[in-house]
């Protein structure tokens, strides 16, 4: 599994990147078989005034993709709600293959 980790107009400091990678490494434990993952850590701003932090998963699994995008006022808030809602996605994904 590849893991990506990707911020848009900031840098994301160890702290942020080491809590992201810690999470996603458990994300093996829904799906064997996942190829790749990317991060996408946003600003959002709104006429110059940084409003929310957004965060989007995408997981690469053969034959599909899966997508999620949480906006929250801190990364960590946002990555975690979209990791659970990403993990939902896999289970469900893996249920229907089976």
């Amino acid at each position: 599994m590849t893991l990506n980790i990707q911020t848009v107009n900031f840098d994301a400091d160890v702290k942020l990147t080491d809590h992201i990678k810690r999470k996603i490494a458990k994300i093996n434990t829904f799906h064997d078989r996942i190829i790749k993952v990317d991060v996408f850590l946003k600003l959002d701003n709104v006429v110059h005034q940084i409003k929310d932090k957004i965060a989007e998963i995408k997981v690469s699994i053969p034959k599909s993709e899966l997508f999620v995008k949480i906006t929250s006022k801190s990364f960590e808030e946002s990555f975690d709600n979209a990791l659970d809602s990403i993990c939902n996605q896999i289970k469900k994904k893996k249920e229907k293959a089976a």
